[in-house]
């Protein structure tokens, strides 16, 4: 059975990634620093004999690749995501260690994919199309991005990280693909991960005013973790997917405003909704198109935001 390395594994979507690809019996090595990941997230999988965790990061070398024996394929999803300054695990907090992880973390693992003949899928982000004056956002789509702005660490992080990985793709002939997820959630989202749907939910259940920053016209789509798993292990597996470049998400495209409304109804709770300053460079649209993926990898997404808000809702409800 193949041996799969998932970079950033105790993360919110890596960790899924980890136990879907135990279930389907691949051996998994999960590295992972745990600045925005959590060991808690994968310890059902500890005791697996088919999985096994290196608290290592990647960004640093200190004899990288001779953690590592048989390789087949590599999930780089090693990076910190939220941009709510609020948050803890916020990248505008970790500004460095985005941009390392997202440089010399994936030069690392690239150089780790060279060494090992193994296929390479860099997790880059809807935030490479910056403030988008197109939509939806084909893959063809430039961006259009601020190079110094406070989301600069991230959005151009990924941007860089893109072209490493085409640079390994042309160089040394390396078997790579990029996918650009769009926003995901679901269970284990960290409750203060200051993203929207884990912040409207926690807010909801605990009878606080649920926050909107800017008027709440901004749209988003969101993408339900089990879809977004299913997404990422076909764009590695399956075939003629090597040097693509691939949205990932669901293109069913909401307002700020009405998802907190919606969470607000499916928690049933009186919380009054208030409006904060929208933070510098924050998108105005967010909607992928998928056409690619439907045709290339036979995928979309299966499930709705209301019944995955439903799922959502129901494990924030237990955890608190």
């Amino acid at each position: 059975m193949s041996n799969i390395v998932v970079a950033g594994g105790a993360g919110f979507i890596g960790s899924h990634l980890c136990k879907r690809l135990i279930e389907e019996k691949y051996t998994v090595i999960c590295v992972d620093n745990l600045i925005t990941g959590a060991e808690s997230n994968i310890s059902d999988l500890l005791k697996n004999p088919q999985f096994s965790f290196l608290n290592l990061d990647i960004s640093k070398e200190d004899d990288f690749l001779g953690h590592f024996q048989d390789v087949d394929y590599i999930f780089h999803l090693a990076s910190p995501a939220s941009p709510n300054k609020k948050s803890e695990r916020s990248y505008i907090n970790y500004p460095i260690e985005t941009m390392l992880a997202n440089s010399a973390g994936t030069y690392n693992l690239l150089t780790l994919a060279k060494e090992k003949n193994a296929k390479f899928l860099f997790t880059s982000t809807s935030e490479v199309y910056g403030n988008p004056a197109v939509s939806p956002q084909p893959e063809t789509y430039f961006g259009n991005v601020n190079p110094n702005g406070i989301r600069s660490v991230y959005d151009e992080a990924k941007r860089f990280g893109e072209a490493m990985t085409f640079g390994f793709h042309r160089k040394y002939g390396v078997d790579t693909r990029i996918v650009r997820i769009f926003n995901t959630y679901g269970p284990f989202m960290q409750k203060d991960d200051g993203r929207v749907v884990s912040t409207f939910i926690n807010q909801a259940l605990e009878g606080s005013a649920l926050t909107i920053f800017g008027d709440g016209s901004q749209t988003r789509s969101f993408c339900y973790i089990d879809d977004m798993v299913e997404a990422l292990m076909k764009a590695l597996f399956t075939q003629n997917t090597d040097g693509e470049v691939i949205n990932l998400g669901n293109p069913d495209e909401r307002t700020i405003t009405e998802i907190a409304q919606m969470v607000k109804k499916m928690v049933s709770t009186d919380s009054e909704i208030v409006h904060e300053d929208l933070p510098q460079d924050d998108p105005l649209k967010r909607k992928p198109d998928i056409t690619k993926a439907k045709n290339l990898l036979g995928w979309e997404p299966k499930i709705s935001l209301e019944e995955g808000l439903t799922k959502t809702i129901e494990y924030f409800r237990n955890a608190s």
